[in-house]
């Protein structure tokens, strides 16, 4: 679906609409979202667009920012969390959104839904029509910034998963945890590929390289990328308390088996002696003084419960057990 925001503007519901949008006074805003590839085609047309630009948006291109003749072209990711196959496992999906501005308009394409982009689009249409009266620059910056503090809402999520398997991982060795430390683990490593691309996009923004972006514009990018500075510090932090936690439940479970091979090796233990007596007395021999005594049953079954009794006595003064 393709829509224009030319101040007070709305949907396209002709190609003609879209062009005579471009070529309205003042910023023009058109957003595409779940476009076909006809419909993609048409706003490169209008627009004048590289089709490797357009290219980058449908495929599996890194986050970057290429300035052209007369127009900026950034390509930034949206990211959410997704359930997975079981009840814990989720993982990280993206759509990529491209964004052009030249001089007096900005164009926002994406194959998905984009919900960042809708919320600022609902902000310019309900009460913040000056926004597109700042400039195209100032516009994709309030775009690229939206789609950044959605990054923070997905870490959140993450380190609040980070500090539930914190609190169970000192009193569980359910192999399901584990299986939940490493989802997290992949959620974050995923997390960083995103981060670091978009953050040296933006840093060629915030530097003001393209020079459609005007000078009181650049402390905004700059903002925006001290933002993904901070995402990837958050990033790095939390991947290492990640595999901390996966290292105290590994040092967790193997305490646990500890404790259950020293249980083990005290009851064997306490049975060697017990077989060594019960052995003797079951060659069966004809001529063993014992077989024929009166007392030599109960006598034998005293005597092994006597050293039975003893060893754990023994065991139990010396921490074994």
């Amino acid at each position: 679906m393709i829509e224009s925001l030319v101040y007070r503007g709305g949907a396209v519901e002709s190609y003609d609409d879209l062009a005579r949008a471009k070529a309205a006074e003042g910023t023009t805003w058109v957003h595409a979202t779940e476009v076909t590839d006809d419909e993609r085609e048409r706003v490169r047309e209008i627009f004048s667009l590289h089709p490797l630009a357009i290219d980058d948006i449908t495929g599996n291109v890194r986050a970057k920012t290429e300035e052209f003749a007369d127009y900026v072209f950034v390509l930034l990711k949206t990211a959410r969390l997704t359930r997975g196959q079981t009840s814990f496992e989720e993982e990280i999906t993206d759509d990529p959104v491209g964004i052009f501005f030249g001089s007096d308009w900005v164009v926002t394409l994406t194959p998905g839904s984009a919900e960042e982009i809708g919320r600022v689009r609902a902000a310019v249409e309900s009460r913040d029509e000056r926004l597109l009266e700042r400039g195209s620059d100032f516009t994709a910056y309030r775009i690229i910034d939206a789609m950044i503090d959605r990054y923070f809402d997905l870490l959140d999520s993450i380190e609040t998963k980070i500090e539930s398997i914190e609190d169970e991982v000192v009193a569980s060795t359910d192999i399901d945890l584990l299986e939940e430390i490493n989802s997290v683990r992949r959620e974050l490593l995923s997390f960083r590929k995103l981060l670091w691309p978009a953050r040296e996009a933006v840093g060629t923004l915030a530097r003001g390289d393209p020079k459609l972006i005007a000078a009181e514009t650049e402390k905004y990018y700059r903002d925006v990328y001290d933002h993904l500075v901070q995402l990837v510090d958050l990033t790095e932090t939390y991947r290492d308390l990640i595999a901390g936690t996966r290292d105290i439940y590994l040092n967790t479970l193997s305490q646990s088996t500890n404790e259950v091979m020293k249980v083990l090796t005290v009851v064997a233990t306490i049975f060697i002696p017990l077989t060594f007596v019960a052995g003797i007395y079951g060659m069966n021999f004809e001529w063993m003084p014992e077989l024929g005594w009166r007392w030599g049953y109960p006598v034998v079954l005293g005597l092994m419960t006597a050293i039975a009794a003893g060893m754990g006595w023994f065991f139990r003064r010396r921490g074994y057990i």
